[in-house]
């Protein structure tokens, strides 16, 4: 069983695996989308990675290709529609994601709340004159209202989390009923939050569920955070919204076109901008390769996991 793996993932994860696997790893960081086309024929399985396309065009190339196993547990960067109609089964990791995402989303609601990325830089530049009793005066997190789009495993996670702060939370799921949580609906979701987290798939539905209409309904006082998918916002919308101090800031993990980020938020200090790092912890890393290769394993008995097309 030949096995392609698109980026240099953790190697521990690779420790105790079947000695009839033959694994190729790029000699670099990654390999390139010719270097996958050309070495893709002799290859069934295609272990990639969640933020490098792959396109009819490399599809075509997997003459032998049975299964495709995404490391990430979004799956926007492949075509599955076309997969499917190869006969290619697809498969994602939503498990080993969980954690860290929700850990990262915590984090961005304290920074945003207590401006913590602004009053590192400005304190680097103002000095002794940045301190004041009255001065630097963020949000507290106990009371407050934290609205959940999207309440699935990350969602749930975080809201776990949230409560142990004292936080309120309420939430917009479109399908899924969650016993313990106030379900509501997105307008009304938007209306009373303090914080809004977003934690939606993108697909059709979910493109730009945050626009110019949906930031108008915010509070003065809110927060956005998004450690989702960067196009279930308007980014041109929300850095106008921010820059027009429209809402309190936003902290954003993830952007529409990445790495390009709207030129806008660059200068802005009311918002937080990390490089898509929700699931970046190594422990995180090593978690989500061992259950990319569970879900070989799995597909390879005839019990395929976690798939998606």
């Amino acid at each position: 069983m030949k096995i392609l793996v698109t980026y240099n993932l953790p190697r521990e994860a690779f420790a105790q695996l079947p000695a009839d696997w033959e694994i190729t790893f790029p000699q670099g960081e990654k390999f390139t989308k010719e270097e996958i086309i050309r070495l893709l024929p002799a290859y069934d399985i295609l272990l990639s990675i969640f933020s490098r396309p792959i396109d009819r065009e490399m599809i075509d190339a997997g003459k032998k290709l049975q299964l495709i196993s995404n490391f990430g547990v979004g799956y926007n960067n492949i075509d599955i529609r076309y997969a499917r109609e190869k006969g290619i089964t697809v498969c994602n990791t939503p498990q080993s994601v969980c954690n860290p995402t929700a850990e990262l989303c915590l984090a961005l609601i304290l920074g945003a709340a207590r401006r913590i990325a602004e009053l590192d830089r400005r304190i680097r530049q103002e000095k002794e004159s940045l301190w004041g009793v009255m001065k630097n005066l963020g949000t507290g997190l106990e009371g407050k209202t934290l609205g959940i789009i999207g309440m699935g495993r990350i969602g749930q996670n975080v809201a776990r989390k949230a409560a142990a702060f004292g936080m309120k939370i309420i939430y917009y799921n479109r399908r899924t009923d969650v016993p313990g949580y106030e379900r509501t609906d997105l307008t009304t979701l938007l209306k009373e939050s303090d914080f809004v987290s977003l934690h939606t798939p993108l697909n059709e539905d979910s493109n730009h569920l945050i626009g110019k209409k949906e930031l108008e309904l915010l509070k003065p006082s809110a927060f956005l955070i998004n450690t989702a998918r960067g196009a279930v916002i308007d980014e041109k919308a929300l850095a106008e919204c921010l820059e027009n101090r429209r809402i309190r800031g936003a902290a954003l993990d993830v952007f529409e076109q990445e790495p390009h980020i709207t030129e806008k938020l660059y200068h802005l200090d009311n918002v937080i901008l990390l490089p898509h790092v929700g699931t970046a912890t190594i422990d995180g890393r090593i978690a989500t390769a061992e259950e990319a290769l569970q879900n070989i394993r799995n597909f390879l008995e005839g019990r395929p996991t976690n798939v998606v097309n």
